[in-house]
């Protein structure tokens, strides 16, 4: 709230930051009669900061943040007990405020406070007509029947892990943040059982007789508490349930499934060492750990004893059957599965699982909003040729305009997503638009990092974990650096914005070309503009990469790999074969360049385009009478046209009818 010190009087709209290191309360929310949506907040500086100590923050805004940070990290009581009986009315007439007051007479404050008392504030006069919009980070269908369609059905959460995975501290810190019901059918069984309902009875009598449980009963029961009201109004988080595949199919046949399945992964070999070194502490119950959490004194330590299912035998034992209930299970959930290294600290874990579910509650509502305009989701992938809407035109006009740069960033990730849903895994993006032709004096570095960052991001936002690469220095001595085209890039990789849910760092990592940076958990990799340099060749880096990949997706955007000169003349001829077959390896997914006259870049004669799973198109440019211009379709090839192919197609005849190209037409004979 630093950067409101001087805020005197209005709706705070002005800039500030998201770090946060201060707290404040939100005690009312408003809209006013110009119709600005606010919160009223107090801050703990006292009546000569803002507006007698208050502030009118906006409401509303498009970041999930809120504004300055409001809503990163909100504290509000949440409400599951009946009503209470109303109390009589009060003879007392609440008095009208026209300026912002503490007086008690005034409307009292909301639910949304970290303090353990929140004193009441008042609104100018006949500004109360709330509209709630909540800071809380569930995700809700709707809070009334009055208010906009805002976008999100409770969260449906399962998880699932094998024993010392950490599975239980990762539902507190979800339960914690998002709001959702915790359901473990072991807590389940025991309530059940002590609150003497059929279905306790039932288990009661097995549990007894040392069986377990059947899945029937067990699925009753989950049922049965996943139909409650706050279930129903906060969403729930499945622990450790369905754990085999009947119990998965009764889930199926009465339509409940989840909105994501999260598996915790973490090798054996430390699972085991988790629990075989736990140690029970009997006086406190405390436990403790030989390694990794160590009693505090000697005494302690003395009286310690180990847990009769912590050792050894038993612990493998519960692994392999964990084992094979997931082998029996995971395949009914392969569209929601999300499986999550677990070997790593608390709060990292936690930042990836906290993203996942941030950008279900974000699609959701992108979905809802879709079908309330008319049209499903599905209508608007723009990936068939029927829909392509046609090269722009104007394309000399530099800078590019935000729609052009954006149609082609469109044009491209629909091509590479249709090839990689085809399980194509070595591809390669050409784009040469001038702002992306390093032969141009009008080259943008910024422009070719905002098509990477378009492209990443989408292939995140449907949970892959995507490896953004960009080439490090090669070479010793004279030829050491890097290509001129990539310097720099990657701190602006570093400093882009990647989004208000946490994408950098859990979805998005930054890395270089080599074996070295191909990580377990990586789903992809996007290689930017790799090329060889002068004495430098990155084709072996590049190959050692792709090895190591396997057959995850490599996506090369705008490589050069031609040959370059060497510290003595040219590259060396020894391995050019194996260099030119490696390069040839990876399919191109998308293409476009713009065909000019021979020397020059202007005018445009036309352009050659190719999208997944399309043929290569050659357009030739058109001048309108009004002005204007038009790309018009001449020709398909099926493989890239040659110099040749294409100017036959300009000429309008065969090329077997050609002669070899020459002149007025030579000029597209140097660009490909």
């Amino acid at each position: 709230m630093q950067c409101n010190s001087v805020h005197v009087q209005g709706v705070f709209t002005g800039r500030c930051g998201t770090s946060l290191d201060h707290g404040v309360v939100a005690v009312g929310y408003v809209t006013d009669e110009d119709g600005n949506d606010y919160w009223l907040v107090r801050n703990s500086w006292g009546a000569d900061w803002g507006e007698a100590g208050y502030i009118r923050m906006k409401r509303n805004v498009t970041a999930r943040t809120g504004k300055c940070g409001i809503a990163m990290e909100a504290k509000y009581p949440v409400k599951d007990g009946p009503n209470p009986i109303p109390a009589p009315p009060s003879p007392v007439v609440p008095q009208a405020c026209d300026r912002i007051s503490p007086s008690p007479s005034c409307y009292p404050s909301l639910a949304l406070s970290s303090s353990p008392v929140v004193p009441s504030v008042c609104a100018p006069a006949g500004a109360l007509k709330p509209k709630p919009w909540g800071l809380g980070l569930r995700c809700r269908a709707a809070e009334e029947a009055s208010m906009p369609a805002r976008g999100n059905a409770p969260l449906k959460v399962m998880i699932s892990g094998a024993p010392a995975s950490g599975k239980g501290t990762q539902c507190r810190m979800i339960v914690e943040k998002y709001g959702l019901v915790h359901i473990s059918t072991g807590d389940l069984l025991r309530a059940e059982v002590s609150s003497g309902t059929e279905i306790g009875k039932k288990a009661k009598e097995y549990m007894g007789s040392g069986k377990l449980v059947p899945d029937q009963v067990v699925t009753d029961m989950v049922v049965s508490r996943l139909s409650q009201p706050d279930v129903q109004e906060r969403g729930w988080l499945l622990d450790g349930y369905p754990r085999s595949f009947s119990q998965a199919q009764s889930l199926e046949s009465l339509k409940i499934r989840p909105d994501i399945f999260i598996v915790l992964e973490v090798p054996d070999d430390i699972l085991i060492n988790r629990c075989v070194g736990r140690r029970l502490d009997p006086v406190t119950g405390k436990i403790y750990h030989v390694k990794n959490f160590p009693p505090e004194n000697e005494e302690i330590s003395a009286r310690l004893i180990t847990r009769s299912d912590d050792t050894f035998e038993k612990v493998k034992s519960r692994l392999d059957t964990y084992k094979q209930n997931s082998e029996a299970i995971l395949p009914a959930y392969s569209d929601f599965l999300n499986q999550i290294d677990g070997n790593r600290p608390v709060e990292v874990i936690f930042q990836e699982i906290d993203s996942l579910l941030q950008k279900i509650c974000e699609n959701t509502s992108a979905n809802k909003l879709i079908k309330a305009n008319g049209k499903s989701p599905a209508s608007v992938d723009t990936g068939s040729k029927n829909e392509w809407r046609g090269i722009p035109t104007r394309l000399n006009n530099i800078p590019h305009s935000r729609e052009i740069r954006k149609y082609f960033y469109d044009d491209v990730l629909q091509a590479t997503k249709r090839a990689i849903e085809d399980k194509k895994t070595r591809l390669q993006i050409d784009i040469n638009i001038p702002e992306l032709n390093p032969e141009m004096d009008v080259y943008r570095i910024g422009t070719l990092m905002e098509l990477v960052r378009e492209l990443s991001l989408s292939f995140a936002d449907d949970g892959k974990r995507v490896k953004v690469c960009v080439q490090g220095s090669m070479g010793q001595g004279a030829f050491a650096g890097i290509p001129l085209q990539l310097a720099g890039t990657r701190k602006i990789l570093e400093f882009m914005d990647w989004g208000d849910y946490g994408a950098k760092g859990t979805f998005i990592n930054i890395g270089a070309v080599g074996a070295s940076e191909v990580d377990k958990e990586d789903d992809m990799f996007v290689l930017i503009a790799p090329q060889n340099a002068v004495g430098n060749c990155i084709i072996d880096d590049m190959r050692a990469m792709t090895d190591a990949a396997g057959d995850r997706p490599v996506i090369l955007v705008n490589p050069r790999l031609k040959d370059m000169p060497g510290s003595s003349g040219v590259m060396q001829t020894m391995g050019r074969d194996m260099r030119l077959k490696y390069a040839a390896s990876f399919e191109t997914c998308y293409s476009f360049r713009l065909l000019y006259y021979a020397g020059s870049f202007y005018p445009i004669m036309g352009a050659l385009r190719m999208a997944y799973p399309n043929k290569y198109e050659i357009y030739r440019r058109v001048d309108e009478p009004d002005g204007k211009e038009k790309y018009a379709l001449i020709a398909e090839f099926t493989d890239k046209p040659t110099p040749d192919d294409i100017t036959s197609a300009f000429k309008g005849r065969k090329k077997d009818d050609e002669k070899a190209p020459s002149g007025f037409w030579g000029f597209l004979s140097g660009i490909l």
